[in-house]
């Protein structure tokens, strides 16, 4: 990887020895994404990378979200960003046309009418060391040493999600209560499946869907495993077959921490940047009423 450092711009000699700055653009921000997070590890089904914009544009802002819709669209327009950073994908299925007829058609004439670059870092981030489950189980409580859950065969330090132990015990209620105040807030909260006072130490995480983990979260012998869009029958059955508790988390939630260490990472250009705080989980209230 390169080393950029606090390097805030690149530096050109001129005539007579004056040094002049030269502007960081796109193409400065795309090669520092991807010395971390290399689209060659991207899923084959995915589709990262730059999604509108000209690399050699001059970038001064960039702002970072989890979603590419119209909320996140207007704030980055608002504030006059010249980059959108997102984790999920715009056009995440291939396309013939992108009419402004569509919301998503919208969006890319909206930006590239701005003058607002998009690019996406997507299953490249979430298998990268560190990626997107290492954001979030910082936020969730461990401080420690993480190994992948599910290891890359390329590069055993890459792989899903993440694994580590909290500093010390606690109940799985009061890590609940924790992974609850480290994450944004959302309306649907954490859902947990387990005895609330069972004893916690050893948590496996990974950022978004994760019920495809679930039997590697038991083999590594974890007390807990955080993920997002834990489906009915996987989690009964899963739980029916092992002590390992469960919380399920909001899909957006658990991927948002990973925006601050992506931002760091272009900061050292000297761009402004800023991380979006506009709730685009999909669920927008809760109903705790019932005849139950």
């Amino acid at each position: 990887m390169r080393d950029f450092g606090n390097l805030e711009c690149a530096v050109t000699a001129i005539s007579g020895g004056t040094l002049r700055r030269v502007p960081t653009t796109l193409a400065d921000i795309t090669t520092i994404l991807e010395d971390h997070y290399d689209p060659a590890w991207a899923e084959s089904w995915d589709a990262v990378g730059l999604v509108c914009g000209d690399p050699e544009a001059v970038v001064r802002r960039v702002l970072f979200a989890v979603d590419p819709v119209r909320d996140v669209v207007d704030e980055a327009l608002d504030w006059r960003a010249d980059l959108i950073v997102t984790h999920h994908p715009l056009l995440l299925r291939p396309v013939h046309g992108v009419p402004a007829t569509t919301a998503k058609g919208r969006a890319v004439h909206r930006l590239i009418t701005a003058g607002t670059a998009l690019y996406t870092a997507h299953t490249n981030a979430d298998v990268a060391d560190p990626g997107v489950s290492d954001a979030l189980a910082r936020a969730v409580g461990l401080s420690g040493p993480l190994r992948p859950l599910s290891p890359s065969a390329a590069d055993p330090r890459r792989g899903l999600g993440r694994v580590g132990e909290l500093p010390v015990p606690v109940t799985l209620r009061e890590f609940a209560d924790a992974a609850a105040k480290g994450l944004p807030a959302t309306a649907a909260g954490l859902r947990v499946a387990g005895d609330p006072e069972a004893p916690v130490r050893t948590v496996a995480v990974c950022g978004g869907a994760g019920d495809s983990l679930l039997d590697a979260a038991r083999a590594v012998g974890a007390d807990v495993y955080l993920t997002a869009d834990l489906r009915h029958h996987p989690a009964s059955e899963f739980r029916e077959n092992g002590s390992t508790a469960l919380v399920d988390a909001a899909h957006w939630a658990t991927e948002w921490p990973w925006l601050g260490d992506a931002a760091a990472l272009v900061r050292q250009t000297g761009v402004e940047t800023r991380i979006s705080a506009v709730v685009t989980d999909a669920w927008t209230f809760r109903s705790h009423e019932g005849s139950t």
